[in-house]
């Protein structure tokens, strides 16, 4: 990646509020937020529940419309977009991985990480979602190699583990060579050791080029991260830069 694409805003947040109505009262789950993530970070967005992260991520994936503000994805403004458009974003220019994985447990492996093809529009802009969409099969072969679960494709979910089931899932966000993978607390649900095997993973697809953003609560994640943004009652209240090489942060 070269330094004019690492330094390219693929994040653009503008005074972005979000606000749920309750019986009781009106509720700002995000106040104002303004915030770019360049192309090719790694970025932590931390806080503790309630405090807005991820509404966050869900305004920048595409998963929630309903805000006041700015939020430019890759150069496109997500209010000026219909669901068509937002749903064709999500399939080609986002990979979602969830806590809980959100494979489908009828499936095999193998079809799980070939969902996105089966769901993809009739017509592909990217030009590499063009090719990769000619050989779904082969493209969801090489991804199980990638992270390491060559011989588990025709197997069900149910007969993994907790780790194996998150590399499914980071698989299936891969198979369009997405430009940003939006991950919400992807360790949450797995023990010490194999949480840090998936942040290692994590960190893996970053220096090939990935834009990697995380929601997280937890201390190794966030250490991970070259970046950490710190939310709290829906306001950033902190953004700083990890110096990876030391133990030590430097503010930015």
């Amino acid at each position: 990646m070269s330094d004019v694409q690492a330094k390219t805003a693929l994040i653009t947040v503008e005074k972005l509020s979000k606000k749920y109505s309750t019986a009781v009262q009106n509720e700002w789950a995000l106040s104002d937020v303004s915030l770019q993530i360049n192309r090719g970070e790694m970025v932590a967005i931390r806080g503790t529940s309630g405090s807005g992260k991820t509404t966050l991520l869900n305004i920048i994936g595409g998963l929630d419309h309903q805000f006041e503000g700015e939020v430019h994805i890759n150069g496109k403004s997500r209010s000026q977009q219909d669901e068509r458009a937002r749903s064709w974003a999500r399939n080609q220019e986002i990979g979602f991985v969830f806590q809980h994985f959100s494979l489908l447990d009828h499936l095999t492996v193998l079809d799980n990480v070939m969902l996105p093809a089966t769901l993809a529009p009739p017509k592909l802009e990217r030009k590499r979602a063009q090719e990769i969409i000619k050989e779904p099969q082969k493209r969801a072969l090489e991804l199980l190699a990638r992270v390491g679960l060559s011989d588990k494709s025709l197997v069900t979910p149910n007969e993994l583990s907790g780790g194996q089931k998150q590399r499914v899932a980071i698989a299936r966000a891969l198979f369009f060579e997405p430009p940003l993978l939006l991950c919400d607390e992807p360790t949450g649900s797995l023990d010490s050791k194999t949480g840090q095997q998936i942040i290692e993973l994590f960190q893996e697809l970053h220096a090939e080029g990935y834009t990697v953003v995380m929601i997280t609560h937890e201390d190794r994640v966030s250490l991970a991260a070259r970046r950490v943004i710190e939310l709290e009652d829906g306001k950033v209240i902190n953004d700083y830069h990890h110096d990876l090489e030391s133990k030590g942060g430097v503010q930015s």
